[in-house]
């Protein structure tokens, strides 16, 4: 098996463990002492991104320092499968969701570590900055779809099954993770403190363009896979399983596309990619709960998944495209950052707002977030991709 292919297993295990949890949050927050309101399933998955906000650049930073990487993810991995594994356990030894709350921020603090670094790791490859960051965008969709429908159906056995299985799965990526090689080059022993005052952005302040988009892409993510589940769940008086079904009906074209757009964008550029599928997928977004009945927003849910699959990988490979190789851990780490906040705000957004005003407002707002970036931010991508200095999509990367 090729490193490509076992770092992509990697991030396919690390998105499988975390979407195991989203069909049937309400079952499992109940069965670890939360209340059954959408809140408490909001703030069980808050705790865990908050973590990855904190720490992702930390691990970059650390790893572009080290100049190597393989060590961090075996660790995160390990920490991330020992934190899943003890929030499956604590309501056998009676400990109350406040304790599960911050097992799930200790597990964030490391599976932040195996999924941003992992990703790094297939920016360190040659071949297309387009092709590796697809590489990763297929992973992510495909552990995305599976553990949707396999996360469905666990909760269904038991609510807390889940938890069990996404501790086995991050055990077994860090068991592959330690046969991957690194081919990092990082620049030496330099503390994270230094490191983060020559901070990226600031260095590349166009890093802004792409970071904005990875927000307000992985917003609607996080906003479609609770207040999305949630809508389906009580609009169709749908079960655990087949709210895993149709998250999948996203996710499966997410997966599927991302590779082979990726290497186009490597041919064409990514503004196409990048912008038009960023507009087209807002429109979906909203399409989807104007839906009459479940078929028609099953169907659309299906076109949400293949403009999405246009915006991610695309968006991975404008970062690469502007940092050195030196620099890739702690670039990929601030835009894990920005995804994560976005993750977290996608979250915060899609309960509060339904939790007040209802459905249609909430996806109302996280369908116009994504139309308002692409038109905000047209200019700005337009001008990464003509620029003269920028790598030319990393094709003669070692």
């Amino acid at each position: 098996m090729s490193d490509r292919s076992r770092l992509s297993l990697v991030v396919w295990s690390v998105l499988v463990s975390q979407v195991f949890l989203y069909p049937g949050l309400d079952e499992t927050v109940s069965a670890l002492g939360g209340s059954e309101s959408i809140l408490a399933g909001t703030w069980f998955l808050v705790a865990e991104f908050g973590a990855f906000v904190l720490c992702a650049v930390l691990w970059g930073v650390a790893s572009d320092s080290l100049g190597s990487r393989t060590p961090s993810v075996v660790l995160g991995a390990t920490g991330g499968a020992v934190s899943y594994l003890a929030v499956a356990v604590a309501p056998h030894v009676s400990l109350g969701f406040g304790v599960v709350l911050l097992l799930r921020v200790a597990g964030g603090a490391f599976t932040i570590g195996a999924f941003s670094l992992s990703i790094t790791m297939l920016m360190d490859r040659s071949g297309g900055h387009g092709r590796n960051m697809g590489a990763a965008g297929t992973a992510i969709g495909l552990g995305a779809a599976l553990g949707s429908v396999v996360g469905g159906q666990l909760t269904t056995v038991d609510p807390l099954a889940p938890l069990y299985g996404g501790a086995i799965l991050l055990g077994g990526s860090a068991a592959l993770a330690a046969t991957i090689p690194d081919r990092s080059v990082g620049g030496g022993p330099l503390s994270i403190q230094s490191s983060i005052e020559s901070d990226r952005v600031r260095s590349y302040p166009i890093l802004l363009v792409p970071f904005a988009f990875g927000y307000i892409d992985r917003l609607t993510a996080g906003f479609f896979a609770l207040t999305g589940v949630a809508y389906f769940r009580d609009t169709f008086d749908i079960d655990a399983a087949t709210a895993g079904f149709t998250l999948a009906l996203f996710f499966v074209p997410f997966a599927v596309l991302q590779y082979p757009v990726g290497s186009l964008s490597d041919r064409i550029g990514r503004f196409l990619p990048v912008v038009v599928g960023s507009l087209l997928y807002g429109v979906t977004i909203i399409a989807v709960v104007l839906s009459p009945t479940y078929v028609a927003a099953a169907i659309l849910t299906v076109l949400v998944g293949v403009c999405g699959a246009l915006v991610s990988p695309t968006t991975m490979a404008l970062v690469t495209d502007i940092v050195p190789a030196t620099e890739r851990g702690a670039a990929m780490g601030g835009f894990n950052v920005f995804g994560s906040l976005g993750m977290l705000s996608g979250f915060l957004i899609g309960g509060t707002v339904t939790e007040l005003y209802g459905y249609l407002p909430a996806f109302l707002v996280a369908g116009g977030l994504e139309v308002a970036i692409a038109a905000l931010a047209f200019q700005p991508v337009r001008q990464i991709t003509d620029s003269d200095t920028r790598l030319s999509h990393g094709l003669g990367d070692n």
